[in-house]
């Protein structure tokens, strides 16, 4: 996926709302990287309320911790830029909000902080779906993404992503 533009967003924002409407789905993000640009997004939608819940802004690892259960074994060990941190925090936001569908995004905007193994550009997304409140039958999906461009570039095209993994999983 390129940059998109903050229309292009707008209108994938849009599209989600109205899958999300018709299939009684409710959304909650959990955002590292993308300092809750996604829940912005959908806010911006008038009435949004109806099918996002919460946005979780969780960019040091012990917010990631605290707020969305994210062990600091894992982030110790494994790091925060990792298919592990995602899906606990893609978990963890469902069961710390009333939403039916989450998404998890960290990853390594830049221009800084990139290494060989994780380099600028990689960033890690996760979606966790509920069949059930009490949370017992949750599905997660996750995948890597490795994104070009500055640090706006980035984080533009990872909230499309994010937005995109939505709209395939209602």
């Amino acid at each position: 996926m390129g940059k998109l533009n903050e229309h292009e967003l707008d209108d994938i924002a849009q599209l989600l709302a109205n899958k999300a409407i018709q299939s009684g789905t409710v959304l909650a993000t959990a955002e590292s990287c993308t300092g809750g640009w996604v829940a912005k997004v959908l806010t911006d939608i008038s009435g949004s309320s109806a099918w996002f819940d919460r946005g979780f802004v969780t960019y040091s690892n012990q917010a990631k911790n605290e707020m969305l259960g994210v062990s600091l074994t894992t982030l110790d060990s494994i790091g925060a830029v990792s298919q592990e941190t995602v899906e606990a925090m893609a978990q963890g936001a469902l069961q710390n909000s009333n939403a039916n569908l989450s998404v998890a995004i960290s990853g390594i905007a830049g221009p800084g902080g990139g290494t060989k193994e994780k380099p600028v550009g990689l960033v890690w997304f996760a979606w966790a779906t509920s069949k059930s409140t009490d949370r017992t039958q949750t599905k997660v999906f996750s995948e890597s993404q490795q994104f070009n461009g500055d640090r706006i570039a980035v984080r533009c095209q990872a909230v499309g992503h994010a937005l995109q993994g939505f709209l395939k999983r209602i």
